[in-house]
């Protein structure tokens, strides 16, 4: 089994606090130009705002021995009605002098119930509903998936992030052999910096036997309420409603 298929696994069994706007980091096939990594989930949390960017370090070691490292940063926001605004953008390595760019938008607003998906290239966006997202518990210490599988989380403290108190958590999987095609057993490792204030996770740290490591920071993160401009669908943009819950009539 490829190892994005691995970590969504991973995260979904464990509760783990890694997704973009839903459980699971990665979309796309091993491989594929369309592998996207999406980043810090954002709860729709009203009164607590925020900007920022996600910096997203992702390294890994090929059959060959070769490293390849890549890099991107996505702007982030939060307004104090819980609206939030995230881009996806493009990957590039590591050691050149890129900038990614954007390749879509993406708005959730609680309050209207709508998420809506802006593609940059097709000038379009898509309005779905939203209902914003349904936090998983996570499994309790200990086996499970019948014995195959194990968690061991322990607490890695206190610490601050840009001013912020954060508290630490280092998460740990082991899949027995069989469990995804493994010959051995495969231990997965992530390391979260949750930030209680913010109701956010701003540092994430996933060490991985198949993957590499993949590291996310929220960077220059500011409290203030972000321009509502960022919250609105791009001028000249056509809008397609795909909602499936009844409209108001004009």
């Amino acid at each position: 089994m490829g190892f994005f298929i691995l970590l969504a696994q991973c995260a979904l069994l464990a509760g783990a606090a890694l997704a973009q706007d839903s459980a699971g980091t990665f979309l796309g096939r091993e491989g594929s130009a369309q592998v996207s990594i999406h980043g810090i989930k954002i709860p729709s949390v009203a009164g607590k705002p925020f900007s920022g960017s996600d910096s997203i370090d992702w390294t890994r070691t090929l059959e060959d021995g070769s490293v390849i490292a890549t890099h991107q940063d996505a702007k982030l926001a939060r307004d104090g009605q819980g609206r939030v605004y995230r881009e996806r953008v493009t990957r590039f390595s590591a050691n050149s002098d890129q900038k990614s760019r954007i390749r879509a938008i993406l708005l959730m607003d609680p309050v209207a119930h709508t998420r809506t998906e802006c593609v940059i290239a097709a000038r379009r966006c898509e309005v779905d509903d939203f209902h914003g997202f349904r936090p998983t518990a996570p499994l309790p210490d200990g086996s499970f998936s019948n014995g195959k599988s194990n968690v061991v989380r322990e607490s890695l403290g206190s610490d601050s992030i840009d001013g912020l108190p954060v508290v630490g958590t280092r998460e740990t999987i082991t899949l027995n052999p069989g469990v995804v095609g493994n010959a051995e057993p495969l231990t997965t490792i992530d390391e979260y910096w949750y930030s209680p204030d913010l109701e956010l996770t701003l540092s994430i740290t996933r060490k991985d036997p198949r993957g590499g490591t993949l590291v996310i920071h929220v960077v220059d993160l500011t409290r203030s309420e972000p321009d509502p401009s960022l919250f609105q669908v791009p001028a000249n943009f056509v809008v397609e409603d795909q909602r499936r819950i009844a409209k108001p009539e004009n």
